[in-house]
């Protein structure tokens, strides 16, 4: 991924990878929570987190693949403290559970990383019926951050330390639908674009972190939100679509980044000094970016979280 070298203000690019910009940074005491750690730049971000001194939660939904992970890891560092927990974000009832073990647990948690997600699907819906992209991507992670979030404050309160929840998001926010979030047909298969789909999705990450930072601020609380962009990267998330899957094999090497780099953004935002205050962000290539006007809309930030937590309490046994 040569092609893209140049540093920001940070002092960290595109090329910068997640062990570059954690270097010399003690994440020793801190806890957090990786989703879709099993693979890719979750896994990435897992092993470096690890790497740095971190406790790690690895938010998995296939334990067998979580638990070999958590050998390799294990193997070329055996001091890293690594577990993984079962977590389905597609299942409201999966996430619930999760949740509920780890609020039980005792364990702190410093950082939540809502990295998992999946890109470009066929039209299919979740079992709660919410369609798959959406609930996967943003409703799963709105959902288990409104869970854990006490637990997130009285963490940041008893340790005295900045608490930071990061939503991994995308370039593609910017190419939704034209409505932006389809709140009226958020399950209409007639019309659906598997792309446009992935960027609601991704745009709905980044309202999602925004209007949270806001709400944060506004309690006074010491916890921040941000999104983020951590490039276009050759992993499985093109396994739906064969033609991207064939370039992404083709051109891989010249245009998009490794694992090591794509994972550099989440690492930066979760752990860096630099970041430390900073809340209702978007970031890319370890730096602050240009989000779209779209995701900057405070009115429309603010409805998709109305709408999400309806969507949450509607699909709630309990209420």
């Amino acid at each position: 991924m040569w092609l893209f070298g140049r540093k920001g203000p940070s002092g960290f690019s595109a090329s910068s990878t997640a062990e570059e910009v954690t270097q010399g940074i003690d994440g020793t005491g801190l806890t957090a929570i990786v989703t879709g750690a099993s693979s890719g730049i979750g896994m990435e971000t897992a092993r470096v987190l690890a790497l740095r001194g971190v406790n790690v939660v690895m938010g998995v939904r296939n334990m067998a693949a979580g638990r070999e992970v958590q050998g390799i890891i294990l193997n070329a560092n055996p001091a890293a403290k690594i577990n993984p927990m079962e977590l389905d974000l597609s299942s409201m009832a999966s996430v619930r559970k999760f949740a509920a073990e780890y609020n039980s647990s005792g364990l702190p948690l410093n950082i939540l990383i809502n990295n998992a997600g999946i890109m470009a699907t066929p039209f299919m819906l979740s079992k709660d019926n919410i369609e798959l992209q959406f609930a996967t991507n943003h409703i799963g992670h709105f959902l288990l951050t409104n869970l854990l979030l006490e637990t997130m404050k009285k963490t940041a309160s008893e340790c005295s330390k900045e608490g930071r929840i990061v939503n991994v998001s995308s370039r593609r926010h910017k190419f939704s639908y034209q409505e932006g979030i389809r709140f009226d047909k958020i399950n209409d298969q007639s019309g659906y674009n598997s792309l446009y789909a992935y960027g609601q999705s991704k745009l709905a990450n980044v309202l999602h972190a925004n209007e949270l930072a806001r709400q944060l601020k506004e309690e006074g609380v010491k916890l921040t939100a941000n999104s983020l962009h951590p490039g276009a990267i050759a992993t499985n998330l093109f396994r739906y679509n064969s033609f991207f899957n064939g370039l992404a094999t083709i051109l891989g090497k010249y245009v998009l980044k490794n694992v090591q780099q794509g994972a550099a953004t989440t690492c930066y935002v979760a752990l860096h000094p630099q970041v430390k205050g900073v809340s209702g962000h978007y970031f890319a290539d370890s730096n602050i970016a240009e989000a779209s006007t779209r995701a900057n809309d405070a009115k429309l930030a603010r409805k998709l979280w109305d709408f999400s937590l309806d969507l949450i309490n509607s699909c709630n046994p309990a209420s």
